[in-house]
């Protein structure tokens, strides 16, 4: 019998693997895939995440395998400011910065610093039922046994449906594309993620390494001429955005509808916590999703260091956490409602270029700013 189980070896499961190893307990990580191999697009790894990283002494790898991003800006189609959030001055107070990295490489170098003997591949959880303790149920035909079972398997989580029996997906009506591509950005852009707001349709890049770049476009369903190309819609954006989509091949480019999951009343039960999307899934509008699963983490390994009770852990968890996922979850909904308008963009462009920078810089820092 398995003490501990987590199930999902996405960044959340694999980041809780970490802190359970950094306080010594003994658990098994269930992954689905049948191998953790480099699929997926960039993700940016915020404040938050970053000092979290850093006390389990895995910052400098990841800032060495990603790019330090420096400032966040918001333009119009044609690249022209709307605002921009510069963060030295978090940077030198948390001791971290914004990393842009392929989410396979953040990967590997969490499943590394966990130990893959800890990691179960080919588990794909069926059925999860509460006898005496768990019993999980994987489509490989193996069962398991297990006391405390945390759940880290996204958005979807089956371990949410059979034993909390709760939780509403919400579609936002976008659809994203997710690239990744070898392209020499305009050296201004070396260390800034941008993001471009048109009519009803917006596109993001950053660099995530010396030659690579991940970019995103989201378009509205029915805004999306399905007839064209994908650079075809973005013709009336700078040229530099088209030129980078068609500089991408199509098998580096995903495409998902936006999501996310309503806000649920109960993160836990008996012997058994969700985390992560499997909790609170968000849109990606703040980049947030992944971060947070990190701080969900972080805040139980430091939970844990007061008292083994895990049941007690939970609650309390739940109590300092959830505030702020609500927050980031509803904020960044709204954010997506707003930059994906299709009409009244100039005027919305006009004031939000009159929000001042320490009002920009106060929201960054409240939600980089951690718990405990």
């Amino acid at each position: 019998m398995n003490t501990i189980s987590i199930i999902g070896a996405g960044i959340g499961g694999l980041a809780l693997g970490n802190i359970l190893k950094q306080h010594s307990y003994d658990f098994t990580i269930f992954e689905a895939a049948p191998e953790i191999k480099p699929v997926g697009a960039g993700i940016m790894m915020a404040v938050n995440a970053m000092q979290i990283f850093d006390r389990l002494g895995l910052k400098e790898k990841i800032e060495h395998a990603g790019n330090k991003i420096h400032g966040i800006s918001i333009t119009d189609e044609s690249l022209k400011p709307i605002t921009k959030t510069s963060i030295p001055a978090l940077e030198k107070k948390y001791s971290s910065c914004n990393v842009a990295i392929h989410r396979a490489e953040l990967q590997k170098i969490l499943a590394e610093n966990v130990g893959y003997e800890h990691i179960q591949l080919n588990h794909s959880l069926s059925k999860i039922e509460k006898k005496d303790n768990y019993s999980l149920h994987f489509k490989n035909g193996i069962q398991a046994e297990s006391e405390i079972i945390f759940g880290a398997d996204g958005i979807k989580s089956r371990i949410r449906n059979q034993i909390l029996n709760t939780g509403t997906i919400r579609n936002a009506g976008q659809k994203c594309w997710r690239g990744l591509v070898t392209f020499d950005l305009p050296e201004q852009f070396d260390q800034e993620a941008i993001e471009l707001w048109g009519k009803g349709k917006r596109f993001g890049f950053v660099k995530i390494s010396e030659k690579k770049v991940y970019w995103y476009a989201l378009i509205n369903d029915n805004k999306h001429k399905r007839y064209f190309g994908l650079h075809e819609n973005f013709k009336e954006f700078h040229p530099l955005i088209p030129n980078i989509i068609e500089a991408t091949s199509e098998e580096n480019i995903i495409l998902n509808d936006i999501t996310d999951l309503s806000p649920i009343p109960s993160w836990y039960s008996e012997n058994l916590c969700l985390i992560g999307d499997a909790a609170h899934a968000t849109t990606p509008n703040m980049g947030q999703g992944a971060c947070q699963a990190i701080e969900d983490a972080y805040i139980i390994g430091r939970l844990l260091e007061n008292g083994k009770n895990f049941n007690a852990v939970f609650e309390e968890f739940q109590k300092i956490r959830k505030k702020k996922v609500d927050y980031i979850v509803n904020t960044s909904w709204k954010i997506g409602r707003i930059s994906q308008w299709e009409k009244g963009n100039s005027l919305r462009n006009f004031f939000m270029r009159l929000i001042p920078d320490s009002t920009n810089q106060k929201l960054a820092e409240k939600i980089i700013r951690l718990e405990m």
